[in-house]
């Protein structure tokens, strides 16, 4: 078992006064056998009323109400999570998908087929036979730590604090990306190949590097018949394991941003966020 600790600061800054409309938070890591939550405060000025509920993909999501005027928006999460989730690679596949291709039994399609929903993309198709190709038979995990590495080796991370999700095709066209373009990259890819993958929203605990630097960070997961949803992080090449700290997932990466809301006033706002990941 493994203790973190997780800061996570937002703070905005409105040019005059403004009243805040409700904000959606997705802030609270999911738990489960893999992973538990010791702490967990949430500090909000101006003062806020929180109402919580599980959305459709049970993630935990935070509701907060403002009922005053303000310039500026505060919101600090800090929680102490254990870690379970030692051994990411100890899981055995149902023996009917150990090989790829196969396919989903119909009671787990019926669950899984929207996220084998997948945008036509002639540019994605030739971008997969570059690392598999049609008949080629292989072991799943390989063929997806396959897909994983050829994010990772061939195109360029690049930090983008615009807001939005690239497409896949234009990853692949800019040759670059941040970690949430890699991560629907790898989802838009595994859906091709006829495999269920979500996004993820959540932390990671490193060193500072270019690619770890004090933010959110975000991978993809599959389902794997007998295992689940596994973890796959083209950014860093490997899989989701002790050091990744799931928030939250959905079949569409604009589905799960950390805070969304609105404000009604003057325009102009500026943003400042800082996430501090600490091993206990």
């Amino acid at each position: 078992m493994q203790r973190y600790k997780i800061l996570h600061r937002t703070y905005y800054n409105f040019s005059a006064a403004v009243w805040l409309e409700p904000h959606a938070l997705r802030l609270r890591p999911r738990v489960g056998h893999e992973l538990r939550i010791e702490s967990s405060t949430l500090k909000i000025t101006p003062p806020a009323t929180l109402r919580w509920h599980r959305d459709v993909e049970d993630n935990s999501v935070a509701i907060a109400t403002f009922a005053a005027p303000a310039s500026q928006l505060l919101i600090e999460s800090e929680v102490v999570i254990q870690q379970h989730n030692l051994a990411p690679l100890d899981f055995l596949v149902a023996d009917y998908a150990t090989n790829y291709p196969f396919t989903y039994t119909p009671d787990d399609w019926v669950v899984l087929s929207p996220y084998v929903e997948q945008t036509a993309s002639e540019l994605l198709t030739e971008w997969i036979a570059g690392f598999w190709q049609a008949g080629e038979e292989l072991q799943t995990y390989a063929l997806l730590q396959r897909l994983n590495l050829h994010i990772h080796q061939t195109l360029a991370y690049k930090i983008r604090e615009e807001p939005g999700v690239q497409t896949a095709s234009e990853t692949l066209t800019h040759g670059t990306g941040s970690c949430r373009d890699f991560a629907n990259l790898f989802m838009e890819a595994a859906r091709h190949l006829g495999l269920a993958s979500r996004f993820v929203s959540g932390y990671l605990h490193a060193p500072p590097s270019p690619v770890n630097y004090g933010a959110t960070h975000a991978w993809a997961e599959v389902y794997l018949p007998g295992a689940g949803w596994k973890g796959f992080d083209p950014t860093v090449g490997g899989v989701a394991g002790t050091d990744h700290i799931a928030v939250a997932v959905a079949r569409l990466p604009e589905s799960v941003p950390p805070i969304a809301g609105s404000f009604v006033g003057p325009p102009g706002a500026s943003l400042n966020v800082g996430v501090w990941v600490t091993e206990l």
